[in-house]
């Protein structure tokens, strides 16, 4: 356990900020899995902007590498351009 208070703060607040991110990170992966799940061409290319803007602020703050927001973003918009 931590001996100093700011030690105790940091623990508090690191706590929060993974509980957010947990938060975030489930909610975009579950976007992309609407995307990825879509019927039609129109419904996906709807949703892709609003993925794309969550993937890219999990990619800013971390929660995820932005290589692999990069590999996601360009796998779901080649998903998106082959949709009929």
């Amino acid at each position: 356990m931590a001996n100093h208070k700011s030690a105790i703060k940091r623990i508090r607040s690191n706590n929060a900020k993974r509980t957010e991110n947990r938060y975030y990170a489930k909610t975009t992966r579950t976007a992309i899995k609407q995307v990825r799940t879509a019927k039609t061409q129109k419904e996906a290319a709807e949703l892709l902007p609003k993925v794309s803007s969550m993937v890219d602020k999990l990619a800013k703050k971390s929660v995820i590498h932005k290589n692999k927001a990069a590999n996601i973003k360009s796998k779901l918009a080649k998903k998106v351009a082959s949709l009929k």
